[in-house]
């Protein structure tokens, strides 16, 4: 018959050292935490700057159908302005390059956290192991 063995005091430190967090290991934590609600906040963001480019595509695509002589209502702030085709055509053109820009840097910025993160899953999943969950 095999008895149970005590646990010494030697065991206790060990086990206590392989699970124990330590200040490193929680600013990790946290720092994990940030990145993935900064994350979450810039693909809300992202999000609505695709929408708005589709819209002005659409718009863009509808202006072509407009004839040249026409004015054409144009959104600036809260007010509407009556331009000239070509002038509301460069107008949206501008702004789509702008989305496009704004678009580039959330997707290069969000890049860079999921890159951050993924070091950081690395360093706390090979502490941790198993007893610690960083999936989002």
């Amino acid at each position: 018959m095999v008895q149970p063995r005590m646990l010494e005091k030697a065991d206790e430190t060990s086990a206590n050292d392989e699970n124990e967090v330590r200040r490193e290991d929680q600013e990790k934590i946290n720092r994990f935490s940030r990145l993935h609600q900064r994350e979450t906040v810039l693909e809300e963001q992202l999000k609505g700057k695709q929408k708005d480019k589709e819209d002005l595509e659409e718009v863009s695509l509808e202006l072509e159908l407009a004839d040249e002589d026409d004015l054409v209502p144009y959104k600036i702030g809260d007010s509407f302005f009556q331009l000239p085709l070509s002038d509301a055509q460069g107008m949206l053109s501008t702004s789509t390059e702008k989305v496009d820009g704004e678009i580039s840097k959330l997707e290069e910025t969000i890049g860079d956290l999921r890159e951050e993160m993924q070091q950081l899953k690395v360093a706390l999943y090979a502490r941790f192991g198993r007893s610690i969950n960083l999936e989002t």
